[in-house]
């Protein structure tokens, strides 16, 4: 992957919602629970202008836009503890754990943690990111700050600080061009760029990543994938996997397929919006390594998908996009050859069916 050096930082400051952990997720959950005890339904409002803020500012942004008949202490006293009782559910984001042992653990081996409760005014205002310049007596200027909200971004940029993006808001990534970089998520991260340690698990340009699986029956997607680009993919409904898709990130992914009636083979998958057709849901979209004579429409697909190549991106092209595809088809088959990954060839999820018949594996 290219390095090239943007600028040399001596302090990395992590934003925790919606950087490293996926409180975001959490907080609307226990929202849309309260709010029906006043006859209210969570509709999204309110969702952006609470990200970022201090937790009064965020009850303030809630009580006022859903004409809540309490204060703003009434509102925090009563929904904090709700919160509370759901943190446990709390997982890290794609990269998070990946990035804090790179950076050498998690609270032990941080220099300093700052909550949002220790300032007087939320982010865009930068004085939380000054505040731990200032604690750790660090320049502004050599601060790297990593964040996931416009606020944030704007917040670290207004502290003379360099910033990296990760944007949480979906197909928005246009809206923080304020940020030095933005990337799809931690996974794309390149510390090397910033005069910091280089990640060294890339192998054979991927990332490997424990085998997480979906699967179902094959559906017909768009009919774009053998008339427009010559690429048949054997698609995948989302339905029932809308939670295991939101703890990875959209990109390139590759693995082994096993298929009901047929076998196992090799794929490379697109999970997201594939911004050059601009899709208006995210989808699952295999590609199976194999040439085959027929459609398998309705045949049972399990996939254990074992490692990632790059993120989703635009082209200027047709041409270009079906390029980088079977460049896609080239690594993932390579890689897949490596005992690393050639190992989950027999995980067992690739030979269930889902009725019950597995003799054909």
């Amino acid at each position: 992957m290219a390095n090239s050096l943007k600028k040399l930082v001596s302090c990395v400051i992590l934003d925790l919602d919606g950087t490293l952990l996926n409180t975001d997720g959490i907080v609307i959950e226990v929202l849309k629970g309260y709010l029906v005890k006043y006859g209210k339904r969570w509709d999204g409002r309110g969702a952006h202008s609470i990200v970022g803020k201090t937790p009064r500012e965020a009850a303030a942004v809630i009580v006022e836009d859903y004409g809540l008949p309490l204060s703003i202490d009434e509102f925090v006293s009563e929904i904090t503890p709700m919160c509370s009782d759901q943190w446990f559910n709390i997982k890290a984001l794609p990269g998070a754990n990946r990035l804090i042992n790179h950076l050498k653990g998690w609270k032990e081996s941080f220099s300093l943690i700052i909550g949002g409760d220790e300032v007087t005014v939320g982010k865009p205002s930068p004085e939380i990111f000054l505040e731990v310049a200032k604690r750790l007596n660090v320049d502004p200027s050599k601060c790297l700050v990593i964040e996931d909200s416009i606020p944030g971004v704007m917040a670290g940029k207004a502290a003379g600080m360099e910033v990296v993006a990760v944007p949480s808001l979906t197909k928005q990534s246009h809206l923080y061009t304020s940020a030095d970089e933005v990337i799809n998520s931690l996974l794309d991260l390149q510390p090397a760029k910033w005069g910091l340690p280089p990640f060294e698990d890339w192998i054979e340009g991927t990332l490997p990543n424990e085998p997480w699986h979906i699967g179902g029956p094959v559906t017909k997607g768009f009919g774009r994938g053998s008339k427009v680009l010559g690429i048949p993919t054997a698609n995948l409904s989302t339905e029932g996997y809308s939670t295991v898709l939101s703890e990875h990130p959209s990109g390139v992914y590759f693995g082994w397929a096993g298929l009901s009636t047929r076998g196992i083979y090799k794929f490379v998958m697109s999970i997201g919006w594939n911004p050059y057709f601009n899709n208006a849901e995210k989808t699952i979209e295999p590609w199976l390594l194999h040439d085959f004579e027929e459609d398998f429409y309705g045949e049972e697909l399990h996939l254990a998908i074992v490692g990632y190549i790059r993120p989703e991106a635009n082209f200027s092209s047709l041409e270009s996009l079906i390029e980088k595809i079977h460049e896609d088809r080239r690594i993932a088959e390579t890689a897949l050859e490596l005992s690393l990954y050639l190992k989950y060839r027999e995980d067992p999820y690739l030979k269930i069916s889902l009725h019950g018949d597995n003799s054909h594996l």
